[in-house]
């Protein structure tokens, strides 16, 4: 499956942005689907994932609250909510796609197979 992550921006601090993570080649429903987020001289990090059928939704402790993430998969598309942005979520933003995610391994980017390019998301103070 190969994703596109969209909707990146610069935005100022307080305000919201709405990321797509769209899949072409196979239905996204099949698959878990996770955010994840990497600024310049830092780890990349876990954001927010979801589950197949969508009846579960992870989020990292510094986003929760404020991000939600969602999928429709009639359009084979995974939403990701950004509100009250700060400028320490200045980061590249990259979804990523598993078929056989486990619960466990759900915050973990290197059990997920499939991965889209970046989405720069700028907040300014």
């Amino acid at each position: 499956v190969q994703l596109q992550a969209s909707g990146g921006g610069l935005v100022q601090a307080g305000g919201s942005l709405r990321l797509s993570c769209t899949a072409s080649g196979r239905t996204l429903s099949g698959y878990s689907v996770g955010w994840f987020r990497q600024a310049p001289g830092r780890e990349r990090e876990f954001v927010a994932a979801i589950k197949r059928n969508g009846d579960a939704t992870y989020y990292a402790a510094s986003v929760k609250g404020r991000f939600t993430i969602s999928r429709d998969n009639a359009k084979n598309t995974v939403y990701l909510q950004m509100n009250s942005l700060k400028p320490d979520d200045t980061a590249a933003y990259y979804c990523a796609a598993d078929k056989a995610l486990i619960t466990s391994s759900i915050s973990n980017g290197n059990a997920y197979d499939y991965w889209g390019q970046g989405t720069q998301v700028t907040v300014s103070s």
